[in-house]
């Protein structure tokens, strides 16, 4: 895939070139965009042929970020080619890409073989292009789908970082309440605990539960590999958390409630996270004005009514050498995990990181 334009020239930065990030930062600034250099993994410029810098594109992983042309060059070529000079380098690496946009940009992205997954109006759309798309995450659910005729389907999202006592309470009450449960993992390791250990301790812990499938989050189930407030710096964080959280639910309803055919999504009540809390209003307002109840399930507490588990508490334990102190906010596999030297590395980087995650 390729622009042929010979007024305009392509080159790639140097991120670790001062000068360069200078360049970068000095042009998008004027359009409204902060660059942020850990945001990125590759950057490219236009110029034309006076050698102004007319454009520029960025990608992080799979997901392209900073495309940006100056207004006068806006009805040309350029925009195309920054995007398809991205594709071309992306594609080898990934089979599967995602950009974000204010919805004003959909047909430009469209035309170029971009397809909308969702629009929270009116900060952002996602779109994505690729071998890969929300057809293939589709048929890897109904490989896993449980035909179900009588009874409730219910789902539920976790991180489980790490998995306590908390999430155990509301995995087994949804599944004692319900014929089927689906638990949508998150899937991105961007986490103190990876996937897989994730998945383990949740699996080793409620494998034994018939009536429930544990489900892989891929791209589309609260996976920060698309979280889009990098190009709304001069929006409140608190709409940003908002419209992600919108944009979030109209994907699980349009894509993922059809084809497990869910009537019930269950959540605990939060009090720490301002981004969790901002999902659990998005639910509130979509899900039941689309035929799947919400049911919000208080936290459970240990050792004093107004002693709530939550992961982060862990982690925060963790932090400050005091995990003998919140043990029983546990369950056995987690437990057992953390005070093995298997767990030693995370453990390391947790004291060492200063993150909510």
């Amino acid at each position: 895939m390729g622009v042929e334009n010979t007024d305009y020239r392509e080159e790639s930065l140097d991120l670790k070139n001062p000068y360069d990030i200078k360049l970068i930062s000095k042009f998008l600034g004027a359009l409204g965009f902060d660059f942020e250099r850990r945001d990125v993994d590759y950057t490219m410029i236009l110029y034309n042929l006076n050698g102004e810098v007319i454009g520029t594109g960025s990608y992080k992983g799979r997901v392209l970020k900073y495309v940006a042309v100056a207004p006068e060059f806006r009805e040309g070529a350029a925009f195309a080619q920054i995007v398809t000079h991205l594709i071309d380098l992306v594609i080898l690496k990934h089979k599967h890409i995602f950009v974000y946009t204010k919805p004003r940009n959909l047909e430009v992205f469209k035309g170029l073989g971009f397809t909308e997954i969702a629009t929270a109006e009116p900060l952002f759309s996602v779109l994505e292009f690729g071998y890969e798309n929300i057809k293939t995450y589709q048929d890897y659910l109904r490989s896993i789908r449980r035909e179900v005729n009588v009874g409730d389907i219910a789902a539920i999202v976790v991180n489980c970082n790490p998995f306590t006592k908390g999430h155990k309470y509301l995995i087994e009450k949804a599944c004692k309440e319900n014929r089927l449960v689906y638990l949508f993992v998150v899937e991105e390791d961007r986490s103190s605990f990876t996937f897989d250990i994730r998945w383990n301790l949740i699996k080793e812990e409620l494998g034994n539960i018939e009536n429930l499938v544990m489900v892989k989050g891929g791209n589309y189930v609260v996976s920060g590999t698309i979280f889009p407030c990098y190009f709304l710096k001069q929006e409140k964080e608190c709409d940003i958390a908002d419209k992600q959280a919108e944009l979030d639910v109209i994907t699980f309803l349009r894509y993922i409630v059809p084809v497990l055919n869910i009537n019930k999504r269950y959540v605990g009540t939060e009090m720490y996270s301002p981004v969790t809390a901002a999902y659990n209003q998005a639910m509130i307002k979509y899900l039941p004005a689309n035929g799947v109840e919400l049911l919000e399930i208080p936290r459970i507490t240990c050792g004093g009514e107004d002693n709530y588990i939550s992961a982060s508490k862990v982690r925060q334990a963790i932090r400050e050498d005091k995990l003998d102190e919140v043990l029983d906010f546990l369950p056995n596999s987690t437990k057992n995990f953390l005070l093995s030297e298997e767990s030693s590395e995370i453990r390391k980087k947790i004291r060492e990181t200063v993150t909510r995650h």
